[in-house]
């Protein structure tokens, strides 16, 4: 619990060359997509060795990391994207709007049952099935339950933060998103504790 309280200062412990990178990751979102999710992957990692955030490393390993986590991530919307699609054939204006946001709960509680505990354990172990194993992420889920609300909450609280950063104009959604990633890769690394996996070589 302690852990995850102190996630949303951890961000803080990188040098501004580093935030600096991540704004323009986020900028350009569509085309660094990748490796923005493998620098989270590298940010949980060095969480959960008690580290601060990592340095920006363009290598294999980044782009993997980014890749298979954005096939996760992708997975987990499918069935929403798919139904949200269907519905733009009968639906129009505010009816797509309400229609998206119905549909972003349900998607949103998928996400936080699956996505942090494989996360953890992926940037534990390198092994890119683990992210994909919803059984083991549910059970984790049941047997600490505790651990990880805290952490979901932390994570939802630093979108929260993030996003709210939309009011200081265009450039301040930039480091806001950017402190989000940091904060949500602090906090599922608290999970590391329960997962117990060996490190990723």
């Amino acid at each position: 619990m302690h852990r995850v309280a102190g996630s949303f200062s951890w961000p803080f412990r990188a040098p501004l060359t580093r935030w600096l990178a991540g704004a323009v990751c986020v900028l350009l979102l569509p085309l660094l997509f990748v490796p923005l999710l493998g620098y989270a992957i590298a940010a949980t990692r060095a969480a959960e060795r008690g580290e601060g955030p990592p340095p920006w490393v363009i290598s294999r390993r980044l782009f993997a990391d980014g890749f298979w986590t954005a096939v996760a991530v992708a997975l987990t919307l499918a069935p929403f994207a798919v139904v949200f699609t269907a519905m733009t054939h009968i639906l129009d204006g505010i009816g797509l709007v309400v229609a998206f946001f119905v549909l972003a709960l349900p998607w949103g509680i998928v996400a936080l049952t699956v996505l942090p505990h494989a996360t953890a354990v992926f940037a534990a172990t390198g092994r890119p099935r683990d992210l994909f194993d919803v059984a083991a992420s549910a059970r984790r889920v049941r047997r600490d339950f505790a651990t990880w609300n805290v952490v979901v909450a932390a994570i939802v609280t630093a979108w929260a933060i993030g996003l709210a950063c939309a009011a200081l104009v265009w450039v301040g959604i930039l480091p806001g998103i950017f402190y989000a990633i940091l904060v949500s890769a602090h906090a599922a690394a608290a999970l590391d504790q329960q997962n117990q996996n060996p490190p990723a070589r």
